[in-house]
């Protein structure tokens, strides 16, 4: 039996298709681009966290974020290799993640400053392709800090400048190997599949935020993507919208 796509997942896809007709109405293409590395992400949510399947969070909200460490990259004839980037958000209390898309607390996008103004600009780009507009334009702040990530056997520890840190290993599956989470409901390119595990402590103190807070989700995942892996999934996702948007309502005539 098919099931109708839920309506968080209708919410985000209309957010990004509004945005990608929007770029591509306020300037022309952008340069093609390829990344390879890891992504090392957390929030609050105990566990594995449910807001990648569009449930609701384990706690109010979900607040957390992600860094992409990249190994190798190119955004046109811009050489990435060795940079980094990084976001933190929250969405609104009582909401999932994905059905709040566009409406987040706050998104701030934190850029590698090792990076000269060619390759901040690629940066900022590919952060706004790979993570939709969670908030609107006033809730939303780029930063330029150093990222750094540091691993001691196990335990990787992430830190983004003066702003917060979070560090966390990966769980054992029941049989056996790492537990690994395969095609959530929001997955991405980068996030089809990765290794699911806990924060050891996770601190934030931006956005008018206070975090700290330990044993709660971590996830880590190796990535080799490009923008046309995106391109796909935009146009894929668009596609299911339009087959699962409802019948237009055809008006009765009167008697």
């Amino acid at each position: 039996m098919r099931r109708g796509l839920s309506s968080g997942v209708l919410v985000v896809l209309l957010v990004l298709t509004a945005s990608a007709a929007f770029a591509a109405e306020a300037k022309p293409p952008a340069p093609p681009w390829k990344i390879s590395g890891q992504l090392e992400e957390a929030c609050s949510c105990d566990a594995a966290c449910p807001c990648w399947f569009d449930s609701k969070p384990t706690k109010m909200n979900c607040s957390g974020g992600f860094a992409l460490f990249i190994d190798k990259g190119k955004y046109g004839d811009v050489p990435l290799d060795g940079l980094a980037v990084a976001t933190i958000g929250q969405n609104p209390d009582g909401t999932t993640m994905i059905g709040s898309m566009g409406n987040w607390n706050f998104l701030y996008v934190y850029v590698d400053e090792k990076a000269n103004p060619e390759q901040r600009k690629a940066l900022e780009e590919i952060a706004r392709a790979t993570s939709p507009p969670a908030a609107p334009p006033e809730r939303t702040k780029i930063r330029y800090i150093p990222i750094t990530r540091r691993i001691d056997g196990s335990e990787h520890v992430v830190t983004l400048g003066p702003y917060g840190s979070f560090s966390g290993h990966l769980v054992d599956g029941g049989l056996g190997g790492r537990s690994k989470v395969v095609n959530p409901t929001g997955a991405d390119p980068i996030r089809k599949e990765y290794m699911q595990g806990r924060t050891t402590r996770q601190t934030y103190t931006d956005a008018d935020q206070k975090w700290d807070w330990s044993n709660s989700n971590y996830m880590f995942t190796t990535f080799d993507v490009t923008s046309e892996d995106y391109a796909k999934f935009a146009q894929a996702m668009t596609q299911k919208m339009q087959e699962k948007a409802p019948p237009p309502k055809t008006e009765k005539k009167s008697q």
